[in-house]
């Protein structure tokens, strides 16, 4: 169902890139929430004890899962947007190097985070927050996202299960 509220957007960021906007699918109430409730039925909630969430996309994703089950909410963000102690990691990109930080205190020792992202692609930007997590004590379990882009390989980069709603060759 939520296939068709997702927009390709041919060159962007850059020429050649094919975009997959999720735009669409967030302003439809009956796509948003069938994104959530197929998030949620990824993986056991009884799994897992907090959401964590990659800047942005997977800010929009992971506190609405969060809140629907019941869980608290982990902000992983790019770099100087957290106003306490942090830890950071950086990774390369398809086009390019980044970074991401989490607050130190982000989780307590052997919590089971739930990892949520909109969309896999080559896999860095999950790895590294699955890394931070580890970092301060958080037990990744396993990796969700909206979209995948299968042609990449995004998911030999995890050491951790992940599930998608949507994916594309």
């Amino acid at each position: 169902m939520i296939e068709r509220f997702i927009r390709d957007v041919p060159d962007f960021p850059k020429k050649g890139i094919l975009f997959k906007d999720i735009t669409p699918l967030l302003q439809n109430p009956a796509g948003l929430a069938a994104a959530i409730e197929g998030l949620s039925k990824c993986v056991d909630p009884s799994t897992y004890d907090i959401v964590a969430g990659v800047e942005s996309r997977g800010f929009i994703f992971g506190t609405a899962l969060a809140h629907a089950l019941g869980k608290g909410f982990i902000p992983i963000r790019k770099p100087g947007k957290l106003p306490w102690r942090t830890a950071h990691e950086s990774y390369e990109l398809e086009y390019g190097t980044d970074t991401i930080e989490i607050h130190v205190d982000a989780c307590d020792e052997g919590k089971r985070v739930l990892m949520v992202d909109d969309l896999l692609a080559t896999g860095g930007t999950m790895a590294a927050a699955t890394k931070l997590v580890r970092r301060i004590g958080g037990e990744p379990v396993a990796a969700v996202f909206v979209i995948e882009l299968t042609f990449l390989s995004g998911r030999k980069r995890l050491d951790l299960p992940a599930h998608s709603l949507v994916s594309f060759d």
